[in-house]
């Protein structure tokens, strides 16, 4: 699922260069990172779903080369085959929860909207503790049932990949517990590779395998 080698990224005034020599990643896999604060984590995710693009090496995703692609096949990419959990939720202000989960079906080309995908989004909803609040703005609805809103329009494509910055850290023990729960689920139907970052270890075990960013700037030394 995830192909990559000898990449290399840094931001423009520099400052900050992230390398990663080699990492593979294998369809279906659940797999945790982890790694001190700055040291390129949510970086990583950026350049996997194709915001940011590498200056260096290779990066293969659900197998494609997002190195050749343009920006606006990058942009149909992430939108019809990865499902991003941002960490700041990037919610959308003037839309409902409802809506903001539905999202990118506004914007994925090959995505269609239909009775089924609403369906699924009532589902997601619900299994998030947002029942009776999906006609709501993000305004008024509290961080964390902003970041569930944000959880479910990952999930509601059913994604070959998702991507989750910090999905549980803004929720309290029982709903962590409840929304991972949902994230391998969800990743279990769909035969979907899940890529998480995170700083609660307690949530470690749980995974196939662990990705510690250390390692990387050992072999980079």
């Amino acid at each position: 699922m995830i192909d990559v080698d000898d990449l290399r990224f840094a931001y423009a005034g520099g400052g900050f260069e992230l390398s990663i020599p080699r990492l593979a990643v294998a369809p279906g896999e659940k797999v945790a990172v982890v790694g001190p604060s700055g040291t390129g984590k949510t970086t990583l995710l950026n350049l996997l779903s194709g915001i940011a693009v590498a200056d260096a090496g290779r990066l293969i995703v659900d197998g494609a080369d997002l190195g050749a692609l343009s920006d606006k096949e990058r942009r149909a990419f992430r939108a019809n085959r990865i499902g991003f959990v941002f960490q700041n939720f990037a919610l959308l202000d003037y839309l409902t929860a409802r809506e903001n989960i539905l999202y990118p079906y506004r914007i994925g080309s090959g995505l269609r909207l239909d009775d089924t995908v609403r369906e699924r989004a009532g589902v997601l909803a619900e299994a998030c503790g947002l029942e009776g609040k999906v006609g709501r703005r993000p305004a008024a609805l509290s961080q964390g049932e902003q970041q569930r809103v944000a959880i479910c329009r990952a999930l509601v494509t059913e994604p070959a990949l998702i991507l989750a910055d910090e999905a549980t850290g803004n929720l309290d023990p029982d709903t962590k517990t409840l929304i991972l729960d949902l994230l391998f689920e969800r990743a279990d139907a769909a035969d979907a590779t899940l890529l998480a970052v995170t700083h609660d270890h307690e949530l470690l075990s749980r995974f196939d395998r662990v990705v510690d960013f250390a390692d990387f700037r050992a072999a980079a030394a």
